[in-house]
């Protein structure tokens, strides 16, 4: 809903302060008489000057408050979320990148696909962007996305026009005490709450029961919202969302119940600023000097405190066997600038976690290290655009124990090759999601993904049966 602003009227007092000009058409005497007239020639001058002065000021002012006035315009929020909320993001294209500007027209590429995004009471969306990491960890694709779609050309105001409809329903930004990760207990709660909020003050959930509503699902195991897989199983997708679109990371190439949804996988979010920053002191081109690295979570047991098997033993493994080996650059704990250590690499690690996916994939990418994607079965972000298999190397879990030989092959056999195809910025800024949607970037391949299901939109079906 858009909110309309009251003009305020201005009194004008009768001397008010500010720049004006004052004449007098005829100078006079003291006593009111008339100048001589030898002066009066001068005075005729001094007026026309005066008047030529005042035009100019006027026209000059005018044209100024035009202008402004038609910027104000230009810039006005199409909804009620303020720009102002987003006002710690930089606003900067995809560094390195030959990237369209906003004159592109979105919309004609996308097919005229059209988005509403609904306008949430804060308590929904804004409201936790009072902690800054809410916009930055590696769940925030849904503050990216939101961000994004608000300026995008595909964006409408009328949601009567509108093929898709985005609930901006932010679940990642509850951390935990305990540990300071995400807590998302309260994530089919709060969008329950969303939808019901929705279905009172929209007519289009009811219409096609969700099925052109689009949600972010950035979590371990997207749509079952639940950061153990047996759990995550158990609970299921939530029977509310099952009709709708569900953008999440999470995603496998067998069948498994937290993808029994329409879905897209999309990557976790890196932040394109620290990126940027870190090749500003790295080039992509610069030295390499380590040849396998890894940074993050080894446990040596295989099980640990909570009885179950972290990454099914795979990092368990790496650090038994490669631990000591030169080779490696292996790292248990954590670093802030780690990404300066990604930048000098020539492989970088990607064993899963707790689900297959992780940040490292994008962060490997978007710095030139090859990554290694030791997750047997995973879907990979945008396959249909990345060309994945161009520019990583993948290794099944069981071949882990193998895997020194096999990079050693790697780097005696294609890795200028691979290497030369992870310079490509389009391939890098692909995975990264800007402030505003940029052709190629994360947020334009939601886009284009959507494009492919345009035939949920009800407003289409509509049209075709008449």
């Amino acid at each position: 809903m858009v909110e309309h602003q009251q003009q305020q009227k201005i009194k004008r007092a009768p001397r008010a302060n500010g720049f004006y000009v004052r004449m007098k058409l005829l100078p006079t005497t003291k006593n009111g008489g008339r100048l001589v007239p030898q002066l009066e020639k001068k005075s005729f001058f001094y007026r026309y000057c005066k008047w030529v002065l005042w035009l100019s000021l006027s026209l000059y002012f005018f044209s100024s408050f035009l202008i402004s006035n038609h910027n104000e315009q230009q810039n006005k929020p199409t909804t009620s979320l303020s720009t102002t909320h987003f006002s710690t993001f930089a606003s900067r294209a995809l560094f390195e990148s030959a990237a369209i500007n906003n004159t592109t027209q979105q919309g004609a590429l996308f097919d005229g696909m059209k988005i509403y995004v609904y306008d949430l009471p804060p308590k929904y969306n804004t409201d936790w962007l009072k902690n800054e990491r809410c916009s930055t960890h590696l769940f925030a694709s849904e503050v990216a996305i939101h961000r994004a779609l608000l300026t995008s050309d595909a964006l409408t105001v009328d949601p009567y026009e509108a093929d898709f409809f985005f609930v901006p329903v932010y679940v990642s930004c509850n951390f935990s005490t305990i540990n300071g990760f995400p807590a998302i207990g309260h994530a089919r709660s709060l969008i329950a709450s969303a939808i019901d909020y929705v279905r009172v003050e929209y007519p289009f959930w009811d219409r096609s029961h969700g099925a052109d509503h689009v949600f972010v699902a950035a979590h371990d195991f997207g749509s079952c919202f639940h950061t153990m897989e047996d759990v995550a199983i158990s609970d299921g997708i939530p029977g509310f969302l099952k009709n709708s679109i569900l953008l999440q990371t999470f995603g496998v190439k067998h069948h498994h119940p937290c993808q029994e949804v329409e879905n897209v996988v999309i990557p976790p979010y890196v932040s394109p600023e620290k990126v940027r920053a870190t090749l500003e002191k790295s080039p992509i081109t610069g030295r390499r000097d380590i040849f396998a690295f890894f940074r993050g979570k080894m446990e040596v047991h295989p099980k640990n405190i909570s009885g179950r098997f972290y990454s099914k033993r795979v990092r368990t493994e790496l650090w038994r066997k490669y631990n000591g080996d030169r080779r490696f650059y292996l790292q248990r704990h954590r670093f802030a600038g780690y990404q300066s250590e990604i930048a000098r690499s020539k492989f970088c690690l990607c064993p899963l976690g707790w689900a297959p996916w992780s940040p490292r994939l994008v962060e490997s990418v978007a710095l030139g290290c090859v990554p290694v994607i030791i997750a047997d079965g995973i879907r990979l972000p945008f396959d249909d655009v990345v060309p994945w298999a161009e520019i990583s190397v993948n290794v099944a879990e069981k071949d882990v124990g193998k895997l020194a030989e096999i990079l050693e092959h790697v780097a005696a056999t294609n890795l200028t090759s691979i290497q030369k195809n992870l310079r490509d910025p389009r391939v890098r800024g692909a995975l990264l999601f800007s402030d505003r949607v940029h052709e190629g970037d994360a947020t334009w391949n939601v886009l284009s993904a959507l494009t492919a299901k345009l035939a949920r939109s009800h407003r289409r079906s509509r049209v075709s049966r008449q």
